[in-house]
């Protein structure tokens, strides 16, 4: 099993518990803000799911199916973090389509709302173009 291929198996665990954020108590304030910084939905915990699916499949499969889902991965969640910092919402969960955008802010909470994705992303991102692994 190659570096890549670890690294994919670490990130079903991760993004498993990203989708479980809301249902351990006391993670959320009153708001429903997990860690009172951002608020998880159905939508999110339904993309966290199938990416950590997608995530495991990879990892098992083989080092190419790995390098394919760090380079897709990383660069559809870098890209949703990056809108997350301009407009507010990102693309994933669908939220620039169905809210008006908030404006660029680099306020604490926006960027801490936002920074989960732009580190997986560009981590997964910078993993996929290395070949992390690849003689392994």
């Amino acid at each position: 099993m190659t570096s890549l291929q670890k690294l994919c198996l670490v990130y079903f665990v991760v993004l498993m518990i990203a989708a479980s954020l809301n249902y351990v108590p006391g993670l959320t304030d009153e708001d429903g803000l997990a860690f009172g910084i951002f608020a998880l939905d159905p939508y999110d915990d339904a993309l966290h799911v199938a990416s950590a699916l997608w995530a495991l499949i990879a990892g098992v499969r083989s080092h190419h199916a790995s390098r394919i889902f760090a380079v897709l991965f990383g660069a559809a969640y870098l890209g949703d973090g990056v809108f997350g910092i301009f407009t507010g919402y990102g693309y994933l969960d669908l939220g620039i389509f169905t809210n008006a955008s908030a404006g660029l802010d680099f306020s604490l909470g926006r960027v801490l709302a936002n920074v989960p994705h732009l580190g997986l992303g560009a981590l997964a991102l910078w993993a996929g173009f290395k070949n992390l692994g690849h003689l392994a």
